[in-house]
């Protein structure tokens, strides 16, 4: 594959990502909103709603779940590295190319694999809350699961690609999004 190809491939998968990324954020108001009617209703009229709740938590799984691509392409992702940052940067694509390769790759493809059932179970059964009062469509959280596999596998893929292009000289690395030790 030419270097062009790679590089037109890693910036279609950045643009889907960050349409992905900044479409999940506007979730966080509906999810401060859901929250904060939530509290007042409870503490302030003694009125508590399950299905309220358990919406919190539907948004909650959907930003988390949905925005996992997003998460990784701006190096969000909690990560212990004692020697990483101290090595240049076409090291530092290595060890992306082989993590990416060898351990994201492949266990995002395991979580798809082993919560495929868990979905479609879910799915032929229309599940719903185990609450009286709650929510109707937990087929649907469960369906979140398999937005993570996507997400975060086709940005595994684009990280892949892009230590690539930074072994190869083709890129310069990109800026770290997240400033150290604030994750």
């Amino acid at each position: 594959m030419s270097i062009k190809k790679i590089t037109n491939i890693v910036a279609i998968i950045d643009r889907i990502t960050e349409a992905i990324g900044n479409f999940t954020a506007w979730f966080n108001l509906l999810l401060m909103a859901i929250v904060f009617v939530v509290v007042v209703l409870r503490y302030g009229f003694g009125f508590g709603s399950i299905a309220f709740q358990e919406s919190a938590i539907y948004v909650h799984s959907f930003i988390f779940l949905v925005a996992s691509g997003y998460t990784l392409k701006h190096n969000g992702h909690v990560r212990v590295d004692i020697f990483y940052c101290h090595f240049k940067p076409k090291a530092q694509a290595l060890i992306n190319c082989f993590g990416s390769l060898f351990l994201l790759i492949p266990v995002v493809l395991f979580i798809g694999w082993m919560s495929w059932a868990f979905v479609t179970e879910s799915w032929r059964i229309y599940e719903g809350s185990s609450q009286a009062g709650g929510l109707p469509g937990v087929f649907i959280l469960k369906s979140f699961i398999l937005a993570l596999v996507v997400t975060l596998l086709l940005q595994g893929i684009g990280e892949f690609l892009r230590a690539i292009l930074i072994i190869k000289n083709q890129e310069t690395p990109p800026n770290e999004s997240i400033s150290e030790g604030a994750a």
